[in-house]
């Protein structure tokens, strides 16, 4: 039950999704304009992430930090509808994206704290799945206002409404947990693995057996900056989408939602799936994903110049991209909590974040500048880079 609020707020943010690129252009925007707000709003929330991952663990308040989040994003919501200007509604989206990631180090620490380490793929799973359908619910209702004509006020005021509820529904559901040790525990649990390990590597040595196991440790290093090329790939692939669809494929506003809606059925499915996952399988299954990723852009790019009907193969692309996603950020984020010490929980939102602004900026530039055919190859490029540095770090 307590994450019924989360499933509010992601319903709003389901139909920002969307709406915020399409609202950016009415305000007379362009795909720059667009590139440079998401990628203004990713590096405000970088220092952000470091901040509210290490206060909320400092000072053991969890709760405190998801209200904080929600009734900001409430707030600036509704402060949205009382600009037409496009160099304040960046400001003010900065603003919101600074305070919105306020919640993601508190909630990644509550259901690492609140089950064990065996249970963290299927609890993280579950947890982006029930909010996903959120999201997918916001699809929907973005689909549903802009059939009925819904002016973009009143959609502003709906998504702040939706997340007063979840604030209000975070008071009463969300509880700290009572003690604060799983995490450390998985901690001590991998020190002494890999001390076992070396001893006995040591034994094998000093017996002159030979010593054909691989001894590498896993390098967080690696794990980061294929976080980061992640992210950076899915942001220049992603943010200019909408657009793509209502420009280059002359989409209406309520089919774009459409799309978006069976890409977000696919991730449901994929986040449950990833619940039936091994700790065992996850590294394995997350390079392939990350290989997948790449794959699927340059089916987009095939079929969209092939196809017949191009918005129903580029949908098909979408589902199963969103089934792939799903799956990999459940691998990774359980991962991170392994491999990031108390206190530097922010650090895997800052990584995503890091890449996502990078990218936010850069996907539209390329489009405007170049085309986005050249924008889908030049991401699926750095999807395969991505690919190769999660190899190093297994």
């Amino acid at each position: 039950m307590w994450r019924l609020g989360f499933f509010f707020h992601e319903t709003a943010f389901g139909l920002l999704s969307v709406f915020i690129p399409l609202y950016v252009v009415t305000l007379g925007g362009s795909l720059v304009d667009i590139g440079i707000m998401a990628s203004i709003a990713l590096f405000a929330a970088i220092p952000a992430s470091l901040f509210w991952g290490y206060i909320c663990d400092r000072t053991k308040r969890y709760k405190l930090y998801i209200l904080l989040s929600f009734i900001s994003v409430t707030i600036l919501l509704y402060l949205f509808t009382l600009t037409t200007s496009i160099g304040l509604f960046i400001v003010l989206y900065a603003v919101m994206s600074a305070l919105h990631v306020a919640h993601e180090a508190p909630k990644n620490v509550l259901i690492a704290e609140h089950y064990s380490r065996e249970d963290w793929e299927k609890s993280y799973a579950f947890y982006e799945g029930f909010t996903e359908i959120g999201w997918l619910l916001g699809l929907l209702l973005g689909f549903l206002v802009s059939a009925l004509g819904f002016n973009s006020n009143s959609i502003l005021l709906l998504c702040s409404g939706l997340n007063l509820t979840a604030f209000i529904l975070t008071i009463f559901l969300v509880a700290d947990p009572m003690l604060i040790f799983e995490r450390r525990l998985v901690s001590i649990e991998k020190k002494i693995d890999r001390t076992s390990r070396d001893v006995w590597a040591a034994s094998k040595v000093l017996d002159g057996m030979p010593l054909r196991e691989k001894l590498r440790g896993e390098s967080f290093l690696a794990f980061g900056i294929g976080l980061l090329l992640f992210s950076l790939a899915s942001s220049i692939f992603f943010t200019p989408l909408p657009i793509f669809f209502s420009q280059q494929l002359a989409l209406p506003t309520r089919m774009v939602f459409v799309v978006y809606m069976l890409s977000s059925g696919g991730a449901v499915a994929g986040y449950f799936f990833a619940g039936k996952s091994t700790r065992a399988e996850e590294k394995t299954r997350m390079q392939r994903i990350v290989f997948l990723r790449g794959i699927l852009v340059l089916s987009l790019v095939a079929l969209i110049q092939v196809a017949v009907y191009p918005t129903l193969a580029s949908a098909a692309i979408l589902i199963l991209m969103g089934f792939a996603y799903a799956l990999y950020y459940v691998f990774t984020l359980s991962l991170s909590m392994e491999l990031m010490p108390t206190g530097r929980t922010g650090l895997f939102d800052v990584l995503v974040s890091a890449g996502g602004a990078c990218g936010s900026f850069l996907g539209p530039f390329l489009a405007q500048m170049f085309g986005f055919l050249p924008q889908f190859l030049i991401a699926s490029a750095i999807f395969f880079i991505a690919y190769v540095i999660f190899k190093v770090f297994s």
